[in-house]
């Protein structure tokens, strides 16, 4: 199939409206939110963050709502994969979304996802500690869902979608779209790494620095590879680890580690 490449014009179009519409947005509102955080009375570090709170005092329509907001948070990336094949070109095949040849490479992809998510998810759960410790990072309260038996599901269906959220737009879109309008590199990969870090910036600035340099690691491994699952798959682990994780751990763990 040939393929029409779309005017550097209506790219960056594009990239602006999809920014606008998902993590480009929610990097706007964390700036706000930092702003507000050391404008208040209350030091940071004595303030919280809930990263999924009850919509509802009544539980079956508290369930209805979080899937309700799941579903829709994945709009966007459906939007921009779909936008992506618009010149004729396929989407899975621009981000390395089709299964590997020979098939038995598809476990090479789950332990790479696996290693990528030990190489962040380690350093980052440090690099907390310390944000905590400096007084420089807010208390993440990584569920604020109420004791039901749907909690769980809710938290793994929000780390699947928030993983295809993030790595969709931030790496393989904005990465593309980049390399469409004939960015080098290293600059496709810093933009991609500055807007993960701008969205993250409400929990504190060492946590946007920490996300930031993540950006790098998965840009740069995109850049090379062209395979965007190992990266949605590190980022369902290490969200799969930070939102359940705290359901495990005892009390005595999470106050040691600054969680709670």
């Amino acid at each position: 199939m040939t393929t029409t490449p779309a005017p550097s014009r209506r790219i960056r179009a594009e990239i602006w409206i999809i920014l606008a519409l998902s993590l480009g947005q929610s990097g706007v509102y964390a700036v706000l939110a930092i702003i507000k955080r050391y404008q208040s009375a209350k030091p940071i570090s004595q303030q919280t963050t809930t990263l999924h709170p009850s919509l509802s005092g009544v539980p079956v329509w508290d369930l209805i709502y979080q899937l309700a907001g799941i579903a829709f948070g994945v709009v966007p990336v459906l939007l921009a994969f779909y936008l992506l094949s618009a010149s004729g070109a396929s989407t899975r095949a621009r981000l390395g979304l089709v299964w590997p040849r020979p098939r038995r490479d598809a476990g090479l992809d789950l332990g790479r996802g696996a290693l990528l998510a030990a190489a962040i998810g380690i350093p980052g759960l440090g690099l907390y500690v310390v944000g905590r410790a400096i007084g420089q990072t807010v208390l993440i309260d990584t569920s604020g869902l109420p004791p039901q038996w749907w909690r769980a599901l809710v938290l793994v269906l929000s780390a699947l979608a928030v993983a295809l959220l993030e790595e969709g737009i931030a790496v393989g879109y904005l990465v593309t779209r980049l390399r469409d309008l004939a960015w080098r590199p290293w600059t496709a990969i810093a933009a991609s790494a500055v807007l993960r870090g701008s969205y993250h910036l409400y929990q504190g600035w060492p946590m946007a620095l920490g996300n930031m340099v993540m950006g790098v690691v998965f840009a740069t491994y995109f850049s090379k590879r062209g395979r965007l699952g190992p990266l949605i798959v590190a980022h369902v682990v290490l969200d799969l680890v930070s939102f359940l994780g705290p359901e495990f751990l005892p009390d005595s763990w999470l106050t040691a580690l600054r969680l709670a």
